[in-house]
């Protein structure tokens, strides 16, 4: 393993990108300890106790632990993840945006941009909340979070949130061009990691306190083992369609001939339904922050509490949507048996052309319906058995162990093909990783 980790940095491309995702690493751990202005910190900490648990507890642990801080990137990547689903959904209906989506590179760059008009949009509207539930945080326990409260404070975290979101878009989209792996993948992983060792450290100081006993702990770690195990297990599945090319002479030389396949996997999407879902999830949050507590509104953060059935079983659906949708999104069937068509592809038996499509997309819709109920079980399932041992932690729920695995090996993939395509030695002998698929 030794050798294998010096080989990466035998590579100069690899290296460069490597070292420049550490720095933007470190550039949004400062970022994420910079204050919002106005906010007393020491009353705020004492304050978002109550919300642990909650959806808005959940929110900052997705973030990072910036939420409960009122840092200039609590509002994380989310708003950059909710333009981006829905330009997504309205790419279905408005037909410029689909059109977009078929121009290639030139429509990529322009999806892009009004990806990023939305963000900033979603960031303001987002921004406006969390100003409002900061001032009416603390409220009931007489706790004054906000000292100045008014126009210049809503106007000050307005300006300082939205450029915190912009700014973290920005670390994201370098991430994924000149760095390794997913930038926004990464972020969110980055933030889950970093906040384990708080969460280690709390459960040390439970199970010292007799608050944990010995026999729920084990429980717990052997629901993580079995988590990471299935969704390892899981990515690496995948249903292999064969092909067969007919040869073909052009001038004086033969081609086609060759039996190959096309690779579906059982999980297409990847971790992105997940995040989507979380996304969405979130909007009762985003809401219940635009009124006082004693408003009716305000119980929304209480009945979509990361505890209740009520969230699971919407998170779960929501999961299951998110992933058919996602998967019709990065695989079209029609475009595969073209192309196959095109170079002389076709499966045995079946007539190329529309018949091959009809065909890709029933195995398909087959074999991505485990896929989708796996990754809904993954996310509620282990959340409810490890609250049912009595565990007080959100932090290791299946949610947040199967966006870091998942992310994880996109990375070690991309890091093993770069390493593969230099002669090197990659991380696993005798069998690819498989990664998963980029937001």
């Amino acid at each position: 393993m030794i050798d294998k980790l010096r080989n990466i940095f035998q590579v100069p491309e690899l290296k460069r990108r490597i070292l420049f995702t550490l720095l933007m690493f470190i550039i949004y751990r400062l970022g994420e300890h910079i204050p919002t202005p106005g906010v007393n910190a020491r009353a705020l900490a004492g304050a978002f106790e109550s919300q642990r648990g909650t959806l808005f507890g959940l929110y900052d642990f997705f973030v990072g632990g910036a939420f409960s801080r009122a840092t200039v990137f609590a509002l994380g990547i989310m708003p950059y993840i909710s333009s981006s689903i829905i330009l997504q959904l309205l790419g279905a209906v408005v037909p410029y945006l689909e059109k977009l989506r078929k121009e290639g590179e030139e429509g990529q760059k322009r999806l892009t941009q009004l990806t990023r008009y939305g963000t900033v949009l979603i960031a303001i509207v987002q921004s406006y909340a969390y100003s409002v539930f900061l001032v009416n945080m603390g409220a009931a326990e007489g706790v004054t979070v906000v000292p100045s409260p008014g126009v210049l404070f809503t106007l000050s975290t307005i300006i300082t949130q939205t450029a915190g979101t912009i700014m973290v878009m920005w670390l994201g989209e370098k991430i994924t061009e000149h760095g390794i792996g997913n930038g926004i993948s990464l972020i969110i992983f980055l933030n889950i990691v970093g906040g384990m060792p708080n969460a280690l450290l709390a459960i040390y100081d439970s199970f010292r306190a007799g608050s944990l006993n010995l026999l729920a702990l084990i429980a717990v770690g052997a629901i993580m083992v079995a988590v990471v195990a299935a969704v390892v297990l899981m990515t690496q599945g995948l249903r292999k369609i064969p092909v067969q090319y007919a040869k073909r002479i052009v001038g004086r030389r033969m081609y086609g001939g060759a039996n190959t396949h096309i690779p579906l996997r059982i999980n297409t999407a990847g971790v992105i339904p997940i995040i989507f879902a979380l996304s969405v999830m979130s909007l009762p949050a985003a809401v219940a922050g635009f009124v006082p507590p004693s408003h009716p509104l305000a119980s929304l953060a209480t009945w979509f509490g990361p505890r209740s059935v009520l969230y699971n079983v919407v998170y779960g659906l929501i999961i299951i949507f998110f992933t058919y949708f996602y998967t019709a999104v990065v695989l079209n069937p029609n475009d595969l048996a073209e192309n196959m068509r095109k170079y002389g592809g076709f499966v045995p038996g079946i007539r190329p052309g529309k018949k091959t499509a009809e065909y890709i997309d029933r195995v398909l819709s087959r074999i991505t319906l485990p896929g989708a109920i796996f990754l809904a079980l993954i996310a509620t399932v282990p959340d409810q058995l490890i609250q049912a041992l009595g565990f007080p932690f959100l932090d290791f729920g299946g949610t947040s162990v199967l966006i870091v695995v998942g992310v994880a090996l996109d990375t070690l993939q991309q890091i093993e093909s770069h390493l593969l395509m230099r002669h090197y030695e990659g991380f696993v002998k005798h069998r690819a990783i498989r990664g998963r698929q980029r937001v």
